[in-house]
């Protein structure tokens, strides 16, 4: 992988009726390994969101009128970009969000496949509009149309640049809305490059505008903006209430993906080295800042003792290093404010009675970056915030149980329902647990795989509505029937 070609530029932050421009706020962009600064991007504000949907008001009428097939011809042009540039994104990924590069590597071709995914879909909706809809009388017809929803406002996280953004702006595109993205302020820099890409997609101007800032300077006024008709969210519970109670003011569309405290369920017949492998996977995975880390991780009584020891090992080996420094298994967290809010998690576990067998300080020998050694905890107190609360970085909680009803019970006892493992060498153990647990996707003696043509969404406090498959594209879609007297 090259070195970043970033090295302390000032960015223009605003991509408006097809024109950059700068902003008048400074967004100090850092590397999270070294600490330094990578850049400065010009942030908006809600002169600069307003300005943006007036230019996607301009553009709707005739965007929201081309075919599937002409829009699918521009998200494959926008695939075939990224595909051009993946090198480059992958170190823009590293050096901004601390991804080791096969992590990186993993993003890029998810956003890859996403757009495309979604140009068939765009495709395949031209032969489904108008669709005949069956009456009970014969004295009336009825056809189904989906039509765009509008303007829809984009707000995506600092986790996975560039994924969560194709998660929603392919559909978007291809159900023909138009859209007014906001970038983290964390990490915009490869998704500013992915903006680049997609300006010379051939889009109309108007199409697609981008607005870096805050929450407070942009993302507030996206929520209120009466012009936006939908706003798709992912971050955290407490902003995403903030987004909605926004929202209601116009009563728009609201999309939210949340928080998760998910858990992975050992059952006894489990292949323990493969346990082993998907705890990690789901707990180390971008460095436990993921909604879907399975950061509870439930194991048989009978095989909690011999699963810890090599869980143990298995945390103490991994090298936590520079993104872009051979061999890296995990990186940095991504910037002081969340590697203090682990550091917290991680003391009060211990001061709440829970029994920390390794990790959870800094690597020896890696005096800046915020890096953290994977840890593992064992005994959590079932009330702790260790165990209740999303922590959002490299930590394990692991407790045992008696029985496949009480390890249901407790995965099941949380107030979110994003996902869920199971390991079972017995198939009818594992269906039989997968059916029972309150989570959007369960993953059987797998790791934590994604696919655009499965949804992705959750139950209870995680979610409200569903990203990927058809029902991603639906979500920027309005259902109108025709019913005509014959």
């Amino acid at each position: 992988m090259s070195e970043a070609a970033v090295v302390n530029p000032v960015l223009q932050g605003l991509y408006i009726d097809g024109l950059w421009r700068a902003g008048g706020e400074q967004l100090t962009v850092i590397n999270p390994s070294t600490e330094e600064r990578l850049a400065i991007v010009t942030g908006g504000d809600a002169g600069a969101v307003d300005d943006a949907v007036q230019a996607a008001r301009l553009a709707f009428g005739a965007w929201s009128k081309t075919t599937g097939a002409a829009r699918a011809m521009i998200l494959r042009k926008i695939a075939s970009g990224v595909a051009a540039k993946r090198e480059h994104l992958m170190t823009l990924q590293s050096t901004n969000n601390g991804k080791p590069g096969f992590e990186a590597a993993i993003d890029v071709d998810d956003v890859i496949a996403t757009f495309n995914y979604y140009a068939d879909l765009a495709e395949a909706a031209d032969g489904q509009q108008n669709r005949a809809v069956e009456l009970p009388s014969e004295d009336f017809t009825a056809r189904l149309r989906r039509e765009p929803c509008g303007i829809v406002g984009l707000i995506v996280p600092w986790n996975f640049p560039m994924v969560t953004t194709a998660w929603k702006l392919a559909p978007a595109l291809a159900a023909g809305c138009c859209v007014v993205l906001k970038p983290s302020e964390v990490t915009p820099l490869a998704e500013l490059e992915l903006a680049r890409i997609i300006a010379e997609s051939g889009l109309p101007n108007g199409v697609f505008n981008v607005v870096c800032g805050t929450g407070l300077a942009v993302g507030a006024p996206m929520s209120e903006h009466p012009d936006i008709a939908k706003v798709s969210f992912t971050g955290s519970n407490a902003v995403g209430v903030q987004v909605m109670q926004r929202a209601a003011e116009t009563v728009k569309g609201v999309s939210l993906e949340l928080g998760g405290k998910s858990s992975l369920l050992v059952m006894a017949d489990a292949d323990l080295e493969l346990a082993v492998e998907l705890a990690s996977g789901g707990g180390y995975f971008n460095a436990g800042q993921m909604c879907s880390a399975t950061s509870r991780v439930l194991v048989a009584q009978e095989l909690l003792e011999p699963f810890l020891q090599r869980l143990v090992a298995k945390a103490q080996s991994i090298k936590v290093a520079g993104p872009l420094e051979k061999g890296t298994e995990m990186g940095p967290l991504v910037n002081q404010a969340q590697y203090q809010r682990v550091i917290n998690h991680i003391e009060a576990g211990k001061n709440a009675g829970a029994r920390l067998l390794c990790g959870g300080k800094r690597p020896a020998g890696q005096t800046r970056g915020y890096f953290l050694e994977p840890a593992v905890f064992s005994q959590v107190p079932l009330d702790s915030a260790l165990w209740c609360e999303e922590i959002f970085g490299p930590v394990l909680c692991v407790r045992g149980f008696n029985s496949e009803a009480e390890a249901i019970a407790l995965a099941n006892d949380s107030q979110f329902g994003l996902v869920a493992s199971v390991v079972s060498g017995d198939g009818a153990t594992a269906d039989r647990v997968a059916n029972a647990l309150q989570a959007g996707m369960v993953w059987i003696n797998s790791p934590q795989v994604i696919f655009p043509q499965t949804s992705w969404g959750g139950f209870k406090q995680s979610s409200l509505g569903r990203e990927l498959g058809p029902w991603g594209m639906q979500a920027f879609q309005e259902i109108k029937h025709v019913v005509r007297a014959v």
